[in-house]
């Protein structure tokens, strides 16, 4: 079967994936968008024939939300070296490339997802691209990581920025991938500096993913966080926020 565009609806809500070769997996991937099984399956059905790769975005772009991303990249003194940035669940967005090709200030990026599929792709494409950082000193990796133990790759209070664009929605989405996005959250929350944000793009409407982050975000004596949300704007008709999430001292 040629490759085709298919549009994923759940809970009203739409998820855009482009090169499915068969019907099957768009039911598989919206009842188990938490299984590492679901996304190596969906990764190597995109990737196979001979239609050259092109970057899969979730929801939107680099371009769409960079506003948000590069403000907190800029005019900050990072005493112990290089700004840390995760783009968590990248798949094969070029969010994570964008972030290290435009950041005037020194950069390591860490591209990390659950598949080594995407993570094989996006090492291929980015090294075929020679893609080049704005700062010559900025890094960029990609590394398999099941987002649920940031905590083996990442030391407590060792990242600056955390991106997240729709790894959360999908886990919430699936079938049993609820309480796996709030160890997702708590895990964030572990690995991030004092200084340091959580960014989550969501289309999901601020009254229930305010009181979900607020609730899962905090732990009594261990810890906390402030949340905000601005509106990213609005895309194919549906309505996408950005969440931000601080760590804030426990007293």
């Amino acid at each position: 079967m040629s490759p085709f565009i298919k549009s994923l609806t759940l809970s009203g809500r739409r998820i855009v994936a482009s090169c499915v070769r068969h019907h099957s997996l768009t039911a598989e991937l919206i009842e188990n968008m938490d299984k590492k099984a679901t996304w190596d399956r969906f990764y190597t059905e995109s990737s196979s024939g001979t239609t050259p790769f092109k970057n899969f975005e979730w929801f939107f772009g680099f371009d769409a939300v960079k506003d948000f991303i590069m403000p907190l990249l800029q005019n900050k003194s990072q005493p112990h070296g290089l700004f840390q940035v995760l783009d968590m669940g990248c798949g094969t967005s070029a969010l994570g490339p964008c972030i290290y090709r435009h950041s005037a200030l020194p950069v390591q990026v860490t591209c990390a997802d659950i598949s080594p599929i995407a993570v094989r792709l996006m090492q291929q494409h980015v090294q075929a691209k020679a893609i080049q950082p704005h700062h010559l000193s900025s890094q960029l990796e990609f590394v398999e990581l099941d987002c649920t133990q940031l905590h083996k790759h990442f030391g407590g209070s060792s990242l600056d920025l955390i991106v997240d664009k729709g790894t959360t929605d999908a886990l919430l989405r699936s079938k049993e991938g609820r309480a796996k996005a709030s160890v997702v959250l708590k895990q964030c929350l572990k690995v991030l500096r004092s200084s340091g944000s959580l960014l989550q793009f969501s289309d999901e409407d601020p009254d229930a993913r305010l009181l979900w982050l607020e609730t899962e975000g905090q732990e009594p004596g261990l810890m906390a966080a402030d949340v905000g949300v601005q509106e990213v704007g609005e895309l194919r008709g549906m309505t996408y926020y950005c969440y931000q999430v601080t760590p804030r001292p426990v007293v």
